[in-house]
């Protein structure tokens, strides 16, 4: 498992007395308990850069949201860890006890949850993301039905797998009637690239090698039935967030400050100069947003679309044999944190809440 991790910490000044200690009450003495907020993503810039791109989350993180929150309570500390090895490894971090949050696919997190990680589900960031299909350079494939026997790369585990096996089914295919090897990003772009593959399914940096001439995008889910979309989601640890409830609402209220900052279209060359720190050029971005509203896909609301969805990645990774046995979704969503952060911004009504028919909710 590779891991990169930057670490802020604010030193605070001790009190100066033992008298004052004395007469502080009990909860500010708790408050200067030294804890540190650990935040994952199941992603890392191009040569291992410790950025990410795509969500709200990632311009909470290069923006110091956080920090921000934290700055007058100097025994808070928050460390940030960019996983190579994307969902799979940052189940593996909650596992071990690394991480306290953490932002990722849905299908890592339907996968954690079968695995018995106990985990809530705060707010979306990186919500109804597309995927793409990639042919290599001079292909003759030229469309999802042209997969068949072929060499097709997929990222295993990751909220892409899911996506690509859905659209296989629709086009009546299943993985096994294809060659799939399983690649990481950097490897697949260098098979594409190379022809070592035939296709790929992956996200926006398909369009990075589509722009340079080194593959042709057949495919996208844009447009396509909603039930294909990607979502991603911060999500904490049970111990953490039952623990220091107090913590986990600012975290939260911090990450929704940048989800409306984010989803100002006047900022969308901004977002993706922000993004473009990953190493992947602002042009992807700009190409993967293109025709969609950064409300749509910056918004951090758990609505009915997006438990709908998740109900349904666990329904389907059951069915697809990506997960032994069934799990629900009931009592999995803590909306409170978000609910607070909302009143408290006065962003109630800013963001469109959609149903489980994936459509805007009646009111929204």
């Amino acid at each position: 498992m590779r891991m990169i991790s930057i670490r802020w910490t604010r030193r605070g000044v001790a009190l100066a007395t033992l008298g004052l200690l004395l007469l502080a009450p009990a909860g500010a003495i708790r408050a200067q308990d030294p804890v540190t907020v650990r935040i994952g993503f199941a992603s890392i810039g191009i040569d291992n850069r410790p950025f990410a791109g795509g969500s709200s989350a990632a311009i909470a993180h290069a923006n110091r949201y956080v920090e921000d929150e934290f700055k007058n309570d100097p025994a808070i500390k928050v460390e940030w860890f960019f996983f190579k090895g994307a969902g799979p490894a940052v189940n593996e971090a909650f596992a071990n006890g690394q991480l306290d949050f953490a932002l990722q696919g849905d299908l890592p997190s339907v996968i954690g949850r079968a695995s018995g990680l106990k985990t809530k589900i705060l707010l979306a960031s990186g919500a109804h993301a597309p995927i793409y299909l990639a042919a290599a350079p001079g292909s003759n494939i030229t469309s999802v039905k042209d997969l068949k026997g072929r060499k097709v790369s997929i990222f295993r585990g990751t909220n892409n797998h899911l996506a690509a096996v859905k659209v296989l089914a629709a086009n009546g295919l299943g993985e096994r009637d294809l060659q799939v090897i399983n690649m990481d990003e950097a490897s697949t772009n260098a098979a594409l690239a190379s022809k070592n593959i035939d296709a790929a399914f992956g996200n926006f940096g398909l369009l990075l090698l589509a722009d340079q001439g080194l593959a042709t995008i057949v495919y996208t889910t844009k447009g396509d039935n909603p039930a294909f979309e990607r979502h991603s989601t911060l999500i904490a640890t049970e111990a953490f967030a039952n623990r220091r409830p107090e913590l986990t609402a600012r975290l939260v209220k911090a990450l929704t400050r940048a989800s409306w900052w984010s989803s100002q279209e006047e900022n969308r060359d901004a977002v993706f100069a922000i993004w473009a720190k990953s190493g992947r050029p602002a042009a992807a971005y700009k190409a993967d947003f293109a025709d969609q509203p950064l409300k749509y896909r910056n918004s951090p609301l758990i609505d009915d679309s997006i438990v709908a969805h998740y109900r349904y990645q666990a329904q389907q990774a059951r069915e697809f044999g990506l997960i032994r046995r069934d799990v629900s979704v009931e009592g999995w969503f803590a909306p409170q944190f978000l609910d607070a952060a909302l009143k408290e911004l006065g962003l109630e009504t800013f963001w469109t809440r959609y149903g489980a028919d994936g459509k805007p909710a009646s009111g929204s």
